[in-house]
């Protein structure tokens, strides 16, 4: 039966605690242990697939097409675990299972109440991951004394008297803040949150204390006498350059080690074997050049919008030891022909997935400036629809081209709703999810990069290319260059002329790990630092303006 670890926060939110899981299942796996990670969320949506991105962030789409809170793309980032539907839950299942449950009879006329039957079905989905792996990661969003994680944490604390000691461990994420005008590190912020736990039945047997700062022992012995954990299980979890030296620091404190002890495993496992990440470190923290992208996109006041998306650009950077520096450029704000002196000093433009008409001509605003220009581009989903509509607008000749999300009335849909979507208006996880085959073109860019004639990728749309546009827009250039294997979806575009320029319907950003880059990141990045030595060079374009 595999081994578990809980981890719950507290004192404020976005302390770090879907990191902190990834990190310690990154360390986990460097002994040669499954790992496998499970996120459950106190919120009653079913899925974050509704939720605004300003609100919430990316979601994150697993192979299965589960739609998914962002902290799954950090497990799947940090380890080699692959997720599925069953590694995110959140109240609004476990409600909706119960409900129906109930409606159907199942529970005999018995009073359905949050225990046993609400705990019941919420530790139920933990056990499910148990025969995956060794040790199974499980992080309770939000923060304790929230009234929604009440029935989570209870389910937790029965865990823990049924599984038995030597079976589960509770680490706990508090926050120790620098107060400026006493010239201390506080404690007392994270005895209470520990005093809120302790309150509810769970001791912790791992402190992750976040700060600005090291700890001081001094500090670390006061926070293990007040909170009943040793002192070597006070963990200084200081702010970092980037997340991927967390594992790194984690070491160095023997958190592994505390956790393998705890856990009845230390005889099961070799030793630590983090070579190849701290490696990658090294050349992230260590660049011998850099790049600049555009990112233009309709979510740029909130970066984790497109978290996945900027992690796989920076470990674009990396087989070149590059620095990759983005800048979120907000689409609204772009306008025909001002953009161009706009986005003249960037080395290559991206533009990622979305949904809805805000901000679109400013995409094909940018899209047109980098064909017409020779920057690379990189269009993601929306990315790639928006240039199939800018291509056929302006080299084609079919001025009112659209797509029916934007322009229902369109003369010209060359994006249109996905066929076995018509009828469906209702927006929870209808869409075309998940990983799907792709067969690429001989001798296509998409080809060269993967260097294999068939990928499977992951998608999270409603709208397709329009084939019956593909004859005019091939016949100007536009190259087809990846479609599933039925010929029935395009999956992704190009134009042969252009130095670097290509558009896929899926989510490249959800495979790409900082050990693994991204072949199309990768080749997009080699595209990027290219344009910036021709530009060295002076032998891109004269900046002039198209009208």
């Amino acid at each position: 039966m595999a081994k578990y670890i809980f981890i719950t926060g507290g004192v404020v939110s976005s302390l770090g605690k879907g990191i902190a899981a990834a990190s310690i299942g990154c360390l986990l796996e460097s002994r040669g242990l499954r790992v496998t990670l499970q996120k459950m969320d106190p919120y009653l949506n079913v899925d974050p697939g509704t939720m605004s991105p300003f609100q919430h962030g990316e979601v994150f789409v697993t192979d299965d097409g589960a739609e998914t809170d962002l902290d799954l793309g950090h497990y799947e980032r940090f380890t080699h675990a692959r997720l599925t539907q069953r590694n995110n839950v959140t109240s609004g299942r476990i409600y909706e299972t119960i409900i129906f449950r109930e409606r159907r009879g199942d529970y005999l006329g018995k009073t359905v109440q949050v225990i046993p039957h609400v705990t019941d079905e919420i530790k139920a989905w933990a056990r499910r991951l148990s025969e995956e792996a060794d040790v199974v990661i499980v992080e309770i969003g939000g923060t304790v004394g929230d009234i929604e994680s009440l029935p989570f944490l209870e389910a937790v604390r029965q865990m823990r008297q049924e599984l038995g000691r030597g079976n589960s461990v509770h680490i706990h994420v508090t926050l120790v803040p620098w107060i400026a005008a006493a010239g201390e590190l506080k404690t007392k912020p994270t005895q209470h949150s520990v005093k809120e736990l302790r309150a509810i039945g769970i001791q912790p047997d791992m402190l992750l204390c976040r700060s600005d700062r090291p700890l001081p022992a001094s500090v670390r012995e006061k926070i293990s006498l007040f909170c009943n954990v040793p002192p070597e299980a006070v963990i200084s979890a200081v702010d970092v350059e980037s997340v991927y030296e967390v594992p790194l620091v984690f070491a160095e404190q023997h958190v592994d080690e505390i956790i393998l002890d705890l856990l009845e495993m230390r005889d099961r496992v070799g030793e630590r074997d983090l070579r190849e990440w701290i490696e990658m470190v090294e050349r992230l923290k260590n660049p011998v050049q850099e790049v600049h992208i555009a990112l233009v996109g309709k979510y740029v006041d909130y970066e984790d919008s497109y978290k996945s998306l900027k992690e796989a650009l920076l470990h674009g950077g990396l087989p070149y030891r590059c620095k990759v520096n983005i800048s979120w450029i907000d689409s609204e704000q772009l306008s025909w022909p001002e953009c161009i002196e706009r986005l003249q000093p960037y080395d290559a433009v991206l533009v990622p997935g979305g949904f809805g008409k805000r901000g679109v001509e400013g995409m094909i605003h940018a899209i047109r400036y980098a064909r017409e220009f020779k920057v690379p581009y990189f269009g993601i989903c929306l990315g790639m629809q928006a240039m199939v509509i800018e291509f056929a607008r302006n080299v084609c000749g079919l001025t009112d081209a659209d797509s029916t999300e934007f322009n229902p009335a369109t003369p010209h849909r060359v994006i249109y709703k996905l066929r076995e979507l018509k009828g469906v208006d209702a927006l929870g996880g209808t869409m075309r999810l998940g990983a799907y085959p792709c067969l690429l073109a001989e001798g296509s860019l998409a080809r060269r990069a993967y260097g294999v004639a068939e990928v499977r990728e992951r998608h999270r749309h409603r709208y397709e290319f329009n084939r019956e546009y593909e004859p005019i827009l091939t016949a100007h250039g536009l190259r087809v260059t990846g479609q599933t294997p039925d010929g029935v979806y395009v999956e992704i575009c190009e134009l042969p002329d252009h130095p670097w320029f290509l558009g896929c319907q899926f989510h490249p950003e959800f495979r790409s790990k900082p050990l693994e880059p991204h072949p199309l990141f990768r080749s997009f990045i080699g595209a990027a630092i290219e344009h910036r030595e021709r530009k060295k060079a002076g032998q891109v374009m004269a900046h002039k303006v198209a009208r």
